[in-house]
């Protein structure tokens, strides 16, 4: 059995806090001295994004709307709406605290592990 297949792979969806990720605030269980292992593999400006993907779309809807039932901003109307949410994150773990912690063997192993996922995820 390789190594690789003795470690377990978790998939979680959770509501996305962009200020979480963009590092733009420090939670209690961080140790402040690991940020430097941090890895991004991509960030974006999220309101930027939803305007090229839905700036097309919106111009099309509205087309077709009376001036009260037009939308502005999309971002926006998403941003204060109460039943969509801006964005989920999905979070990729390989093994756990035991198996690919500081003090494993397995640590660069999962690091490996998730970069070749995420690459192949970006395609």
């Amino acid at each position: 059995m390789t190594e690789k297949s003795k470690l377990s792979i978790s998939f979680r969806v959770d509501d996305g806090v962009i200020e979480h990720n963009n590092r733009n605030f420090l939670p209690k269980n961080v140790d402040p001295s690991r940020m430097c292992d941090n890895v991004i593999y991509k960030s974006e400006n999220l309101q930027e994004l939803y305007h090229q993907l839905f700036d097309k779309a919106l111009t099309k809807y509205n087309s077709k709307k009376r001036s009260n039932e037009k939308i502005a901003d999309y971002y926006e109307h998403i941003k204060n709406g109460k039943q969509e949410k801006l964005f989920s994150e999905v979070v990729v773990q390989f093994g756990d605290a035991e198996s690919c912690g500081l003090k494993s063997g397995n640590r660069e192993l999962a690091k490996e592990m998730l970069d070749e996922y995420m690459k192949s995820f970006e395609e």
